[in-house]
C-alpha cells in the first residue's frame, strides 16, 4: 500500500495530461485517459498480462485507489487496456516518460553526469520451429535474418546473437541509466540484429560521460561527436588499453547491471513500436520504485 501511495503522489505531479490527451477522444466510455494511464503503469509495476490485470483491478482495493476508482466502481476489462494502449501509441507514452524525466531532473534526481549504457535481449514468444520447417520446405538451407520476415508471424522479429553459442529470436533493448540515481534515462527498442554500437545513438545522454562495455568500442567516435566523454571499456588488443583503468570502470558500472536482471525478457507484443511502448511503461514503473527508495518521505 505504501508503494502505491507514494507512486500515485509522484504520478499526480505530472501536470501536462490535459496537453497530451483529450478525454473526449481517447479512453473507453466512463474512463478518463488519466485513470487508464495509471492503469497501464500499475500493470507494468505488477508485471501482469491484460487478463490477469483485469482481475487484479477488480479485486485489489489498493490498485483501485491508485487508479482513482471507487471501491464499488466497475473497473475496465482487459480489452480496454489493450485498445487504449494501441490508441495512444508509443509516441504519446514517450511524451509522458519525457515529462516525468523532466520533473525528476528539476528535482535533482537525474543529473546526467555519469551514464551507464547497455543492451539486453528481448525474446519473442514465437517458438519459430514451424517457421524454420517452412523455410526448409521452401528450399532455404536454414532460417536466418534474410528469410525470417517471409515466414514469421511477426515481420519485425530478427535473430540476435551475443556469441556463436548464444542467440535469440526477437528484439533488442538499448538503455541508459543515470549513475547518480540509478534511474532509467532513455530506452529504445530495435530489431535484434541491430549492433549495440548503432543502437546507442537513441539513448545517449545530453551531457556528461558514457560508461559502457567492450561492445560499444565502435561507437566511441559517435559518443565523442555528441560532445560526451567516453568511458567505454577497451578491447585487450587495443594499444590504448589501460587494465587498471578498465578494472575501475568495471566496478563503477557493476551496480547498474541490476536494472536488467529483474525484468521478464519475454516480450508480449508484436513489432518494434508496441514493444517500445511497453519498455517505456516499464521504465516509468522502475523509476517510481527507485524514487521511493531514494526519497521514502
Amino acid at each position: 500500500m505504501a508503494l502505491l501511495k507514494n507512486s500515485k503522489n509522484a504520478l499526480k505531479k505530472l501536470q501536462k495530461y490535459d496537453i497530451i490527451f483529450s478525454e473526449s477522444t481517447i479512453g473507453a466510455i466512463g474512463y478518463t485517459a488519466e485513470r487508464l494511464v495509471m492503469c497501464l503503469i500499475l500493470q507494468f509495476m505488477e508485471d501482469a498480462s491484460d487478463r490477469v490485470f483485469e482481475r487484479f483491478m477488480a479485486e485489489n482495493v489498493a490498485g483501485k485507489w491508485f487508479c482513482d476508482f471507487g471501491i464499488s466502481e466497475k473497473t475496465p476489462d482487459f480489452t480496454t487496456f489493450c485498445k487504449f494502449r494501441n490508441s495512444i501509441g508509443h509516441r504519446k507514452i514517450q511524451r509522458i516518460f519525457n515529462e516525468m524525466k523532466r520533473q525528476l531532473k528539476k528535482k535533482g534526481y537525474m543529473a546526467e553526469v555519469f551514464t551507464f549504457v547497455d543492451a539486453a535481449a528481448l525474446i519473442s514468444r514465437l517458438s519459430m520451429w514451424e517457421e524454420r520447417d517452412e523455410a526448409i520446405k521452401a528450399g532455404y538451407e536454414k532460417l536466418n535474418n534474410e528469410t525470417i520476415e517471409e515466414f514469421s508471424a511477426d515481420k519485425e522479429v530478427r535473430i540476435g546473437s551475443k556469441s556463436n553459442n548464444k542467440f535469440w529470436f526477437g528484439f533488442k533493448k538499448n538503455i541508459s541509466v543515470d549513475m547518480g540515481s540509478g534511474m532509467i534515462n532513455k530506452v529504445s527498442v530495435t530489431k535484434a540484429n541491430v549492433p549495440d554500437s548503432d543502437g546507442i545513438a537513441e539513448v545517449l545522454p545530453s551531457q556528461g560521460a558514457v560508461c559502457a562495455d567492450k561492445g560499444y568500442v565502435p561507437a566511441i567516435d559517435k559518443i565523442k561527436e555528441a560532445g560526451l566523454h567516453s568511458m567505454v571499456l577497451l578491447k585487450n588488443n587495443m594499444k590504448a588499453k589501460n587494465p587498471e583503468k578498465d578494472k575501475f570502470l568495471s566496478k563503477l558500472r557493476a551496480p547498474f547491471e541490476g536494472v536488467f536482471s529483474k525484468q521478464n525478457k519475454r516480450v508480449r507484443y508484436f513489432g518494434v513500436d508496441k514493444n517500445q511502448a511497453a519498455e517505456l511503461l516499464y521504465a516509468m514503473a522502475f523509476n517510481m520504485r527507485r524514487l521511493i527508495a531514494l526519497n521514502p518521505t
